[in-house]
């Protein structure tokens, strides 16, 4: 009973983190969740569709997922109902959902295809974002490169392409056999792609059509002359349910139909990765302009774009460090990290102090399962994330929670396991000789001489958590994550230490936690 009573305020904190983390949205209202991929231009659409949202039912609850990942996991959450609607591109249905060898299929098509999988598209919002490869102007001029079709004799180049790239269908394994490129490709986040080639460290890269750093570092966008390139014309892809749960958000969305140009979604690009405004600011300033053909006028796109470029520096000057940290979401972000971690180590801890109690007798049992969970924490954390996401049918906290808590698993087990250990076999035969029970001499005993190492592990399995936490991020589970990942998305490093420090703030914290609780445990222990 004295060793509950010690470890009585870490239990409740911990126990209490797992709650948190396991039913918080148990009271909720159903929201309409809409999803963004891990790219600009998906993080804008996303806010323009929840505002616009909003505006047609002020009732409703509406998510913003942002950030989810590639295209295999937003539409995972799609299916399974992690959320609800996302902008989608045709060319990217056609090919990567459907698994068409071709596209330009006609719609009533592709709708038949989709609704046994319950899903539908709807809602063309004008323009066209297609795949292509660039490279800077001057080294294009000098290699007398315009086409993709020159590539074939230019094996030197150096290319840095998106992960997601590499690996579609329509990217760069049917580009290189269509055109029978010679090059070796190297794997590059997208939004780090553009400093690499500006800097000289790669010679190309992937690029959406519509980005704005195209124009605004003098890239040349190779030619696709042989045609391989389908179009990617911008539709909502939404679950065949939305309309009928949430029919007045449904019809302000309807609204957006051929709203947005390519000259207007430039320019909402340009003022995310340039100027580096917030993407609900942007989408609220595109859907007070006036409704009309001309909602970013090629002109206009093109003097934001320039204007952007020779005011980067004094736009990030009146936004400090401190603001992008001390930012409104901190809270938010801030309840979610502590949940996932706290939740992880406490179900670490429910699940593996008494794993290496029972097994403590059992030397070959008890070295197999920490062998186990030390295979565990070599599977790396996106993979781990992606083999749960497809075994549990689901997006957010919940997959999260499990992979942190598999994690967390290694530090607890093997300090429980050790400090057991190291309890003096004479102690333990002098209690058995008093008359003690076997259970009496564990928690007489063993437990409380064992206590100052097991509380070492979940001090190692905190500290690991807090880092592991922000990876949560890339299937929506929040966090301080959400913030280096949008950061790498715009390439902006001010945001990416905004969700770095507090991270390491966190860390410190905890741990100065776990040294006033080792303390006051030693100084109960000398009283």
């Amino acid at each position: 009973m004295m060793l509950l009573r010690r470890l009585r305020p870490l239990l409740f904190l911990l126990l209490a983190g797992a709650a948190l983390a396991t039913g918080s949205r148990a009271w909720a209202a159903e929201p309409l969740r809409i999803g963004s991929k891990r790219f600009t231009e998906s993080y804008i659409l996303a806010e323009i569709l929840a505002q616009t949202a909003r505006t047609g039912d002020p009732a409703a609850a509406v998510e913003v997922k942002q950030g989810l990942g590639n295209t295999a996991i937003v539409h995972a959450a799609l299916r399974t109902g992690g959320i609800d609607v996302y902008a989608e591109y045709l060319g990217t249905i056609e090919r990567e959902i459907l698994g068409h060898a071709t596209t330009g299929a006609p719609l009533a098509q592709l709708q038949a295809e989709l609704r046994p999988l319950g899903l539908a598209i709807d809602v063309p919002l004008g323009f066209n974002n297609g795949y292509a490869l660039a490279m800077r102007s001057a080294q294009a001029r000098a290699l007398g490169l315009r086409a993709l079709s020159q590539l074939k004799g230019q094996a030197a180049l150096r290319l840095g392409l998106s992960n997601e790239f590499l690996g579609r269908a329509d990217g760069w394994p049917g580009l290189s056999r269509r055109y029978a490129l010679p090059q070796t490709p190297t794997g590059l986040d997208h939004g780090l792609a553009y400093r690499a080639l500006a800097e000289g460290q790669i010679d190309l890269t992937d690029v959406y059509t519509t980005d704005a750093q195209i124009a605004a570092l003098d890239l040349t966008v190779l030619d696709d002359d042989a045609g391989f390139f389908p179009r990617y014309d911008a539709v909502l892809l939404y679950r065949l349910d939305l309309p009928r749960r949430h029919p007045r958000a449904w019809a302000a969305l309807q609204t957006l139909r051929g709203r947005i140009d390519e000259a207007a979604m430039i320019a909402m690009n340009a003022q995310a990765e340039i100027q580096r405004q917030p993407f609900d600011a942007i989408a609220r300033g595109f859907l007070a302009k006036p409704r009309g053909p001309a909602s970013g006028a090629p002109a206009a796109a093109s003097s934001s774009t320039s204007s952007a470029t020779l005011e980067p520096a004094t736009t990030r000057s009146t936004s400090g460090l401190w603001a992008r940290i001390a930012g409104p979401d901190l809270g938010r972000l801030t309840v979610q990290h502590l949940t996932l971690v706290l939740g992880a180590v406490g179900l670490a801890a429910l699940v593996g102090v008494p794993l290496a109690v029972a097994l403590h007798p059992w030397p070959r049992w008890r070295e197999a399962l920490l062998a186990a969970c030390a295979l565990l924490q070599t599977v790396p954390s996106l993979a781990m994330l992606a083999l749960l996401i497809w075994a549990m049918d689901r997006i957010g906290p919940v997959p999260a929670l499990v992979a942190l808590t598999l994690y967390a698993l290694l530090p607890v087990l093997r300090n429980c396991t050790v400090g057991l250990s190291e309890v003096p076999q004479g102690l333990t035969t002098a209690g058995r000789a008093l008359g003690l029970t076997r259970g009496q001499v564990l928690r007489s005993i063993q437990l409380p001489l064992a206590l100052p190492v097991m509380l070492a592990g979940l001090r190692t399995a905190t500290s690991l958590s807090v880092g592991t936490a922000t990876m949560a991020a890339f299937i929506g589970a929040g966090g301080y994550g959400e913030r280096i990942v949008t950061g790498l998305a715009l390439n902006d490093q001010a945001l990416l230490l905004a969700g770095a420090l507090p991270a390491a703030a966190l860390a410190l914290a905890l741990e100065g936690g776990f040294g006033v609780m080792g303390w006051w445990l030693a100084r109960r222990r000398r009283g």
